[in-house]
């Protein structure tokens, strides 16, 4: 008689794998290409389509109408998606960008291209808008033609046809009208006040252009045009009077400079208040990023850099008292617009900025501007420096009621330890570092006001059989214990967390197997021993890149340095530099062999920086807590060899591992 685990792995043949086409993917997981809250973000794809026109320099409207269907028409006066035959597939270009997945004109970013700054990056956009509709119609005004066609369920139902334009009507353009399938979203209604605002939002950055939207239902029509009204907007956002006037300002690369392409920058506008809630929105070439990244990072950067020279300059600062850059920022609103030639977005939503650069990018342009204002307007600069003196002394005082919670049994810290000077949990962070050569670069390339290292010699040992009372007798799981300020305790244990030392506790070890059976070992600790740190999210794991990618000077571009997870992220850079028009062959890739090759400037910038790192929180699966123990056990438990070898040969073609 067959067992059950026998009969899955005969299943398992050529005919098990199952090959993805055309729009497939994207209906199969949806929630990977779009958020399957409402379908505005699908609405949204089309509408940055119109505003990436518009941006460009063709075109100077958006006109939107919601039907009382629920359907959504979003027309622009662009110069219309080409309609003839693609060279190489031999298809109408329109209907490969509305049925094909990472095709579009936006990976073109030599110059001439024709979208030098573009949101659009992945070449999924109205594609994954078409494969979630039930029917898109598209018609597209050029050449002295209207070319019209339309898809259902993402498949072609009517071919690309074309007639002469009528008497007044547009010359030149894309209309595109969409129906979403409501079986991919939570909701199928359109939130109406999110589509507002992010309308408005577009006339606001496209100075001069006019944004419409007609409600069918309710038979209204509101029209935005700004001519560079971003104070305007900022102020009707906050609701109370700044203590300040608002500083705007603006700045672009120029063509000879040696750091950033031409036309990259921001626009900014900033505002303080005493009190109430703040305004902060920021965009990477008209996309919301309203989960931030590394353009607002540059803007906290340049600002904090600003005010706290004006403070040194002037002796502001109260003796023993550390101005610090959340000081700065804490009220401070601001409206961010960015522009980045290549920007690297974390997911395909585009919520978050994940390019390095940017922080370099937008505190070049921020730090100067602000610091001569401030000079140039004391009396300004010292009630910013006013007001971030006082939180500055409001979060001391927070700082020192939780130090005194601590009692004062402090136990001797190990000697290894190189501590962080902060006392405030909320923002400390011990990195526990694999090697003492990796420990050297950590220490020199951490921020020594919150940032402390622990090297480890070694691996650690595998505590998941080993008693609490003989925890203790090896060295290395002494001084982490001592370190982090918590005694060992079980996960049905009350304990006492008062004297944690720091919020953050992450894993630092190389990017190889090596470091992965490092990480296993200090999990294994932290799971075991130290339960309520992952429950209540104390335990990160750092991702230090495996490779550096050269990259010289393209069109635009000048010399760049990339970094990668691993082989697939490697793989997806070298292919995103081919279509930036890079060529083959012309970069330098190295492979880091261990943290210890990086320099601590790399470190910092890959690994340790808030702001540019890639830190991943811990926490317990959807499987629970009972069934996350009994995987452990049988992965680290030393009577439990027959279990683990059962366990690989089920699931061993499943490892990617680097040997």
């Amino acid at each position: 008689m067959s067992s059950p685990l026998r009969t899955r792995a005969a299943a398992y043949d050529e005919a098990s794998i199952r090959v993805l086409k055309g729009l497939e993917p994207v209906r199969q997981r949806p929630g990977m290409y779009t958020r399957t809250d409402s379908p505005l973000h699908i609405v949204q794809e089309v509408i940055d389509n119109a505003a990436d026109e518009i941006l460009s320099g063709f075109g100077s409207r958006i006109d939107v109408t919601v039907h009382a269907d629920g359907s959504v028409t979003v027309v622009d006066d662009g110069r219309g998606i080409p309609v003839g035959l693609h060279p190489q597939e031999k298809v109408p270009v329109v209907e490969i960008v509305f049925t094909r997945l990472h095709a579009g004109g936006k990976f073109d970013k030599r110059a001439g291209g024709p979208y030098s700054f573009s949101g659009g990056l992945h070449g999924v956009g109205v594609s994954v808008t078409n494969a979630l509709s039930e029917r898109l119609e598209v018609t597209v005004w050029r050449d002295g033609q209207a070319h019209s066609m339309s898809f259902v369920d993402g498949e072609v139902a009517q071919p690309l046809r074309a007639r002469p334009v009528r008497a007044g009507e547009q010359q030149h353009g894309t209309r595109v009208r969409v129906w979403p399938n409501p079986r991919y979203f939570d909701s199928a209604q359109l939130p109406l006040q999110e589509l507002e605002r992010l309308l408005r939002s577009k006339a606001v950055l496209l100075a001069g252009a006019t944004v419409t939207l007609t409600v069918e239902k309710t038979a209204t029509v509101q029209q935005w045009r700004y001519e560079g009204g971003l104070q305007e907007y900022l102020l009707t956002a906050l609701g109370a009077e700044p203590i300040v006037p608002p500083f705007e300002g603006e700045g672009y690369a120029a063509a000879d400079d040696e750091a950033f392409a031409e036309g990259e920058g921001a626009r900014w506008v900033l505002a303080w208040t005493e009190d109430g809630p703040v305004a902060r929105e920021s965009f990477v070439n008209l996309i919301p990023t309203p989960a931030g990244g590394t353009h607002e990072a540059g803007l906290r950067e340049g600002v904090f850099a600003a005010v706290r020279a004006f403070v040194d300059a002037h002796g502001l600062l109260p003796k023993g008292l550390r101005l610090m850059s959340e000081d700065v920022y804490a009220r401070m609103s601001f409206l961010l617009s960015a522009r980045v030639l290549d920007p690297q977005f974390q997911g395909q939503i585009k919520e978050r900025l994940n390019s390095r650069d940017a922080v370099r990018l937008v505190a070049s342009f921020v730090r100067p501007q602000l610091e001569f204002w401030l000079n140039q307007h004391p009396e300004y600069g010292r009630r910013l420096a006013e007001l971030a003196i006082r939180q500055a002394q409001a979060r001391t005082r927070a700082a020192q009621k939780v130090e005194k919670k601590k009692g004062s049994a402090v136990a001797v810290l190990p000697g290894k330890l190189t501590d962080c000077e902060s006392t405030d949990i909320r923002r400390n962070e011990l990195f526990l570092v694999e090697g003492d050569s990796a420990g050297g670069s950590a220490k020199m390339g951490r921020d020594k006001e919150f940032q402390a290292i622990l090297p480890l010699r070694g691996k650690v040992l595998n505590t998941w059989e080993v008693e609490r009372d003989r925890l203790f007798a090896n060295a290395e799981v002494h001084d982490i214990a001592v370190a982090i300020g918590v005694d060992p305790h079980s996960l049905d244990e009350e304990v006492d967390l008062s004297g944690l030392r720091y919020g953050k506790i992450c894993i630092l070890a190389d990017a190889d197997v090596d470091g992965a059976h490092i990480q296993v070992l200090l999990l294994t600790l932290l799971l075991r021993h130290f339960p309520k740190l992952i429950e209540r999210g104390h335990v990160y794991v750092a991702r230090p890149p495996l490779y550096r990618v050269d990259v010289p000077a393209a069109g635009r571009r000048p010399p760049r340095r990339l970094y990668c997870l691993d082989d697939e992220e490697l793989r997806t850079t070298l292919d995103k530099l081919v279509d930036e028009g890079v060529r083959a062959g012309s970069w330098t890739i190295a492979r880091f062999k261990g943290l210890g090759e990086m320099s601590a400037e790399q470190l910092w910038e890959t690994t340790m920086n808030p702001d540019t790192r890639r830190l991943l929180p811990v926490t317990i699966g959807e499987a629970g807590i009972a069934s996350t123990l009994a995987t452990m056990n049988m992965l680290m438990g030393r009577g439990e060899a027959a279990a683990r070898r059962a366990w690989l040969e089920e699931h061993g073609n499943e490892v990617e591992a680097d040997v």
